[in-house]
């Protein structure tokens, strides 16, 4: 396992401080607030430590509060709504300085047998043959700026390969779609709750910036500014985030300062194993000015 994948696991491993009650640590991304993905998996991390082993987390919908901190810990709080004949529901909390930055409620179901179906996986190039984003930022390092560059720069802990490159420092007006291979830097627990709280974290990269994409615009650009508003996540059945996912994303809608997107993430075999939607800030800036 990489240190940095190590690293990611004991982020979302979680503290428990009484019951129903648990603390993360924090990851300074180089953003200028804590990643969305961090929290999302960290709450449902929370959530599944209270919920029967024989209950997989089937969905989650969750509302990001406030801009959190990167330099502090996350305290979650786990209310257990409703053990059902066959679903339990559980209300997470995430909070920095008394105050929620983030509220979640996930679902969770046994295995039963029913109707299956799913769309088809897009016929896209292997993964092996495609450049890391981290070799395609390399070939850019002077136009990151000086403050990101370090953090940009470095191992994650999650690969990334796009099956089309977008300059971020050049963008031109394309369909609002996009896909990426990505997969964890490394081997991961057995327990499918730990490939799940990992995808999770996972589901937040890329997603909200496909919305840009018609508008030949990049979070590099001075005058745009973006955050995530909130994030839907449904698992539809087994899945190894340390073998090849593709996530294809599009978005149908933007205006008034927000755009959607959507996700369909498959794993290497063409098995839909997740969908995600999510809608976030996009404001434009007259003065250039964040």
């Amino acid at each position: 396992m990489s240190r940095v994948l190590d690293e990611l696991l004991e982020l979302l491993k979680l503290e428990s401080i009484e019951e129903n009650l648990f603390r993360g640590k924090s990851q300074d991304l180089g953003f200028r607030q804590l990643f969305g993905g961090q929290v999302l998996g960290q709450a449902l991390s929370a959530a599944s430590r209270t919920a029967e082993s024989a209950r997989h987390v089937h969905s989650l919908h969750g509302y990001f509060l406030r801009p959190g901190d990167a330099g502090l810990p996350v305290v979650y709080t786990v209310d257990r709504v409703r053990d059902g004949g066959s679903i339990s529901t559980r209300r997470v909390v995430a909070i920095q300085k008394g105050q929620p930055i983030f509220t979640m409620m996930a679902s969770f179901h046994g295995d039963e047998a029913g109707y299956e179906h799913q769309a088809p996986m897009p016929d896209v190039p292997a993964p092996e043959g495609l450049p890391t984003d981290l070799e395609l930022w390399s070939r850019q390092a002077e136009r990151i700026p000086a403050r990101l560059r370090e953090k940009i720069l470095c191992p994650k802990p999650i690969e990334i390969r796009p099956v089309e490159y977008t300059d971020p420092f050049n963008p031109k007006p394309t369909e609002p779609r996009k896909a990426v291979w990505f997969r964890a830097d490394g081997d991961l627990p057995e327990d499918p709750q730990v490939h799940k709280y990992v995808l999770a974290y996972a589901s937040d990269f890329n997603l909200i910036s496909t919305a840009l994409l018609p508008h030949a615009a990049s979070f590099f650009q001075p005058n745009v500014i973006g955050a995530s508003l909130d994030h839907a996540l449904w698992f539809h059945g087994d899945l190894k985030v340390n073998d090849w996912l593709l996530y294809v994303m599009d978005s149908p809608w933007g205006g008034n300062a927000r755009g959607l997107a959507r996700g369909s993430i498959y794993s290497r075999d063409g098995r839909l194993v997740a969908s995600v939607a999510q809608e976030g800030l996009l404001r434009i800036l007259k003065d250039g000015k964040r």
